[in-house]
């Protein structure tokens, strides 16, 4: 079983090579080059997720029902700082749907360290991506309002109410 997993994963980050290519990036506050790998298929480690949801102000959630909600969820993607010793999530997002109709985008979460770069956006983009190769029809998303304008400026709309953060994107 470990070793068809393995597989799995040795096929889907090639995948991502080719649809997105290295993600290399400059980091706003120095001159450091970073070597960031995405995955769909590598395990989140829930301790990382943890400390990155906490590093960007997010309320703590029991572990139990992290795992749960991920388990269940349509997509999930870690973004990790290339690094052979000890890796280091970095970035997060995972959605929510049939696969086939709607999906809903609720998390998404970039390590303030590494924010002002264009990963957010790249990890948008990576979903995006991969929910139109599922001929996905309707993409949703729930924000905070702090980060309303995040989500405007990459061409997202505020329902039309106006009454909650809520997005769609129009195909």
């Amino acid at each position: 079983m470990a070793s068809q997993a393995a597989s799995t994963a040795s096929q889907a980050e090639p995948l991502l090579d080719q649809l997105y290519g290295d993600w290399w990036r400059e980091l706003p506050t120095s001159n450091e080059r970073l070597r960031l790998v995405a995955s769909f298929s590598r395990p989140i480690d829930l301790v990382e997720l943890e400390q990155l949801c906490d590093a960007v102000g997010w309320s703590r959630r029991p572990l139990r029902r992290v795992r749960k909600a991920l388990s269940h969820s349509l997509l999930v993607v870690g973004l990790w700082r290339h690094d052979p010793r000890v890796p280091k999530l970095v970035g997060f997002a995972r959605c929510t749907g049939d696969g086939v109709l709607d999906a809903t985008i609720w998390d998404l979460a970039v390590h303030p360290l590494y924010q002002g770069c264009g990963l957010g956006k790249g990890l948008m983009r990576v979903l995006l991506e991969r929910l139109r190769a599922m001929e996905v029809e309707k993409v949703t998303l729930f924000a905070d309002a702090a980060v309303v304008s995040f989500y405007e400026a990459q061409g997202w709309n505020l329902e039309p109410r106006g009454e909650r953060c809520v997005f769609w994107y129009a195909r």
